[in-house]
């Protein structure tokens, strides 16, 4: 499927870009995906989400990029510039959604590897991130990138009564 998939710049996200983003990431919460939610994100809280990174986006503090075949949306992912003076040249990756029907298929690795490419582009020197430790497939994925891990916190991620390792890796792009 990879061949058929393109990578876009999100940063002028519209209603129809939210309307999918939050198709995918209700779907995708409701089958118990690691994405920060226990319950599925409502439309407005998507837009507000995206609005927010599209404006990071434009300033060089972000990146949103959206993977595609044809006109329907695959799935998402973004990295954000740390806020604080001290940490500012350094970015975390936030998100990263494939829908439950792309997954498999490359999809992630391919929008993966463009947020990498365009952290890297914007001069950012270590870019973290975050999973559940129950996520094999992402971390996985990550670890065939580049990315190490630096740290584990076992059972501090609750999803009602059950418990995960919240894991931490890293992409140095300094070495």
């Amino acid at each position: 499927m990879n061949n058929a998939v393109e990578i876009r710049d999100g940063v002028a996200a519209d209603e129809n870009v939210v309307d999918a983003a939050q198709a995918i990431l209700a779907d995708l919460v409701a089958g118990g995906a690691a994405l920060g939610w226990v319950d599925p994100p409502s439309k407005p809280e998507i837009a507000t989400l995206l609005a927010k990174v599209s404006a990071a986006s434009r300033v060089g503090d972000g990146a949103l990029r959206l993977a595609y075949s044809g006109d329907r949306l695959l799935g998402l992912g973004y990295w954000l510039r740390y806020e604080r003076p001290t940490h500012r040249p350094n970015a975390d990756l936030e998100k990263l959604a494939i829908a439950s029907d792309a997954q498999g298929m490359g999809v992630g690795r391919l929008l993966t590897a463009a947020l990498v490419d365009s952290a890297r582009e914007a001069g950012i020197e270590v870019l973290t991130l975050d999973a559940r430790g129950d996520n094999a497939n992402a971390l996985h994925l990550y670890r065939t990138l580049g990315f190490r891990e630096y740290g584990r916190l076992p059972g501090f991620v609750a999803v009602g009564e059950r418990r995960y390792d919240k894991v931490f890796y890293m992409l140095d792009f300094r070495a």
